[in-house]
């Protein structure tokens, strides 16, 4: 009988367990884990909780999104009861509990939003279960670290109708680019043409004062020549009056040459003496370089 009494008064708790021990049903201690010395038949152990993190599934359940998109969804959910006390005593089949109430706050978080916020929002879905059961377990001395949401299941052809939204975005994503390309290209070009315009307007400009000055220096060279000539004729050289009037008949001749209508030209036996006359202008000019020296 003594030892049966030693044997009934003498407890070991294993790691990861807290034992609560009532005296006459009274909660008096928690018992962790080691060798522990009871009052054989006044004291009882009352629960056996385990203090280690434990993994609860919640059953899959269908809920209603703010757009009236049914959807199908599960989780799992990570807790661990820190105060054995109050787990045994504060709540009544503390998995059952904690199951209706991760499965109620999900309905409550997820029926709240849109079915496009709910499918690209998981990470602030588990956020904001996570504080909220988090917050109601408090009392029961329990500490929930994490809730994920396994997975959110929209019907087969709601599914569809998706995929051929998706499918039409993307096309017209890229018939955007496409266009967006051919305008970038269109300007481009536009670039290139007005720069080559520039740069060609630019050479014309170039070439018309090239022009206009070799137009400038012909005309100080035949004003010169004009003069020269005038200065002849002053001075009774008959030279410088053949020579304009040889001039004016060369031009005559180029205008007959140049005549569309024109195929023959018949050349007076007088134009060779005419061009006579202009060959005297270079002794002309000779006789007058050399009084101007």
């Amino acid at each position: 009988m003594a030892v049966l009494v030693i044997l009934k008064g003498v407890r070991m708790v294993p790691q990861g367990f807290n034992w609560t021990v009532e005296r006459f049903g009274k909660y008096t201690r928690t018992l962790s884990p080691g060798l522990h010395i009871l009052v054989p038949f006044i004291d009882t152990i009352g629960q056996k909780l385990n203090m280690m993190e434990q993994v609860l599934d919640v059953d899959p359940q269908e809920i209603i999104s703010s757009d009236n998109a049914q959807v199908m969804t599960d989780a799992v959910c990570f807790y661990q009861v820190q105060d054995a006390a109050k787990a045994a005593y504060e709540v009544n089949d503390l998995q059952r509990a904690m199951k209706a109430l991760v499965m109620t706050n999900i309905r409550a978080v997820l029926g709240s939003m849109e079915l496009d916020e709910m499918l690209s929002n998981r990470e602030r879905i588990n956020s904001s279960l996570l504080a909220k059961v988090d917050d109601i377990t408090d009392p029961w001395g329990i500490k929930v670290t994490r809730i994920e949401i396994k997975d959110i299941a929209p019907p087969q052809d709601l599914v569809t109708a998706m995929a051929r939204q998706m499918k039409a975005e993307r096309e017209k994503r890229a018939q955007i680019l496409e266009a967006e390309g051919e305008k970038e290209a269109a300007i481009k070009v536009a670039e290139g043409q007005k720069q080559s315009e520039i740069l060609k307007a630019e050479g014309q400009l170039e070439a018309a004062k090239r022009e206009a000055e070799a137009r400038e220096r012909l005309a100080q060279a035949e004003a010169k020549a004009t003069q020269m000539v005038s200065e002849a004729i002053q001075n009774g050289d008959s030279r410088a009056v053949n020579y304009f009037i040889a001039q004016k008949y060369i031009d005559a001749l180029g205008k007959l040459a140049a005549s569309d209508n024109n195929k023959v030209m018949m050349i007076p036996l007088e134009a060779t003496s005419m061009i006579g006359s202009i060959s005297g202008i270079t002794e002309l000019v000779k006789d007058m370089g050399t009084k101007t020296s």
